[in-house]
């Protein structure tokens, strides 16, 4: 599963929970998911796989 998947199911969890609790661990996966999608970002701008500046 990419990170992209796995950020899309906890966002469809989040939104279909009603418990409370279950609600706040979506939302710290979450948050964790997001962290490592933006840490995957950033490394792959260092090594030159991808380009931050906009193509325009």
């Amino acid at each position: 599963m990419t990170i992209e998947q796995h950020i899309e199911e906890l966002r469809a969890e989040l939104k279909n929970t009603c418990d409370a609790a279950e609600r706040r661990q979506i939302e710290t996966e979450l948050d964790l998911a997001l962290a490592q999608a933006e840490l995957a970002v950033h490394l792959a701008e260092q090594v030159g796989a991808i380009e931050a500046e906009p193509p325009f």
